[in-house]
């Protein structure tokens, strides 16, 4: 499992691009963090902080190899604040 481009389920949305320019020759799949919050709230009808504190603590610090996809912190400021407004 860990030769393998590794994808981070039910975030297809949130998908932002490909990176195969590492040292390795596996292909990694980057993520929009802002994207994978509004997935989770709509989806999981949770707040945007129980989104957040479960990314955080489940997805993005869990590394399972070489194919471990990239989380990009993509959310500035005002995306964040508007987000808490809208949800």
């Amino acid at each position: 499992m860990a030769d393998a481009t590794l994808f981070a389920d039910g975030f297809e949305e949130a998908v932002i691009g490909v990176d195969n320019t590492t040292h390795n020759s596996i292909p990694r799949v980057v993520y929009s963090k802002a994207k994978m919050v509004e997935v989770l709230v709509s989806a999981e009808r949770c707040t945007v902080e129980e989104a957040l504190e479960f990314l955080e603590y489940n997805v993005y610090t869990a590394y399972m190899g070489q194919g471990t996809p990239i989380y990009v912190n993509d959310m500035s400021a005002d995306d964040a604040s508007e987000l808490l407004e809208e949800y």
